[in-house]
């Protein structure tokens, strides 16, 4: 039996996010291809601070789980998400090249606030909390994508705003084409979860994300200590 109440709650999430995104100034700009050049670069450097620790994490909840011995299908799908996903910040990496930035100067840039905040909590998730919390994170992000991504790529490429625009889409578009495929395959499994304790920690990290992302977007105020490089 699927338990529709969870799924629910991760597309209420999943749809919650995405209405935050499309009212926000900036983050409009970006899915109708007119934000800036400086914004846009801010964009990506902020989703490569995330994104580099996607494959260490999703890895780290797998094994878990695997010792655990616990859902092997979830935690099978946590192992080739973390393949899946490997050198994805080095799309972001290619991309904000293309607009005459260094991978120096990208790991140069402040981390935002939230972006601190999304990989501590999904840090923790991984490492000590509820393995699976970390499938709530990804579901609310590929329903995202699956959304939003593509479209934006076109745009931006269409609007010809920021100079050599069309080399500089390939995380956007690489999302686009690939996580509408991704969410379904998330529900089939995911549906299946009855424990009381996982389904709240799934539902909490997709709220997490849904809360912290459009933080993305905005300025660093400060420099905030740096955490340690992400396992591999």
């Amino acid at each position: 039996m699927m338990n529709t109440d969870l799924l629910t709650a991760l597309e209420n999430e999943s749809r919650a996010l995405i209405a935050q995104l499309d009212a926000h100034p900036k983050v409009r700009q970006l899915f109708e291809g007119t934000l800036d050049t400086e914004a846009y670069a801010h964009y990506l450097a902020q989703t490569y601070h995330y994104v580099r620790w996607t494959t260490p994490l999703l890895a780290l909840a797998g094994q878990r789980m695997v010792v655990q011995g616990r859902h092997p299908a979830l935690a099978s799908l946590l192992l080739h998400k973390a393949k899946e996903e490997t050198g994805h910040e080095r799309w972001l990496l290619a991309d904000l090249r293309h607009l005459g930035w260094s991978s120096a100067a990208v790991e140069r840039t402040p981390r935002g606030v939230a972006v601190e905040a999304y990989v501590a909590w999904n840090r923790f998730t991984s490492e000590a909390g509820s393995p699976t919390a970390f499938l709530g994170t990804a579901y609310v992000l590929e329903a995202l994508s699956a959304s939003r991504a593509g479209a934006a790529a076109r745009n931006l490429v269409e609007r010809g705003g920021i100079p050599g625009i069309h080399r500089a889409v390939t995380f956007l578009r690489g999302h686009g084409d690939a996580d509408e495929g991704h969410v379904s395959e998330l529900a089939t499994l995911l549906g299946s979860l009855t424990d009381p304790g996982e389904c709240e920690a799934l539902i909490l990290s997709a709220r997490m994300t849904r809360l912290l992302y459009p933080g993305l977007f905005e300025e660093p105020r400060s420099v905030a200590p740096a955490l340690g490089a992400p396992r591999t």
